[in-house]
């Protein structure tokens, strides 16, 4: 009788275990709770880390596109990043006459499959390092993963770190990351 109650509480907690590894809390962005049942859109206007995207996204009208089945993984920079470009970008970029050279870079965070970092580290193993990957906006960004740690680098050499990874979506997979990746003009 002792060893089946052993049994029955080492299989219990083998249980309670993996009930806790399947229901694991995504991290929070921004500030914001972020849920995997949700699209990307809907929680990223949630982030108050991500009100530049958000408008962006807007702004270039893909608010349909990245609330779509998917799968998307979507690189979502900062406000800070954003920040970082050139004195008056952001607000040239979120001119209507502007709304072609705004979805081109915004695209160029997007990736239309979803990839998790485990995912990105198997990749760039298996790739000697780096693993090279298109995105719908046609873009090239060059993947590393070096001590469970994430960098993108996009086609002119600005390396980009991701700072939250896998935040799940309903629709994919968000990483935050610390640059906006720019296509090459």
């Amino acid at each position: 009788m002792r060893r089946f109650a052993t049994l029955l509480l080492a299989g219990t907690i083998a249980v309670s275990a993996l009930a806790t590894a399947a229901y694991a809390k995504n991290p929070t962005v921004g500030g914001a709770a972020m849920y995997a049942n949700k699209n990307i859109v809907e929680n990223a206007v949630n982030s108050k880390d991500h009100t530049t995207l958000v408008a962006a996204v807007k702004a270039a009208g893909l608010v349909e596109t990245l609330q779509g089945a998917g799968p998307f993984t979507v690189f979502a920079p900062t406000n800070k990043a954003f920040a970082a470009l050139p004195a008056g970008t952001v607000e040239t970029l979120l001119k209507p006459g502007n709304k072609d050279k705004l979805t081109k870079i915004l695209t160029c965070h997007v990736v239309g499959a979803k990839a998790m970092r485990a995912d990105v580290a198997l990749m760039a193993k298996a790739d000697g390092g780096t693993h090279k990957v298109k995105t719908v906006g046609g873009c090239e960004l060059s993947l590393k993963a070096e001590g469970g740690k994430v960098t993108v680098t996009d086609e002119n050499g600005n390396v980009a770190h991701v700072t939250i990874a896998d935040v799940e979506q309903s629709n994919g997979v968000i990483h935050v990351i610390d640059k906006v990746l720019l296509p090459k003009m």
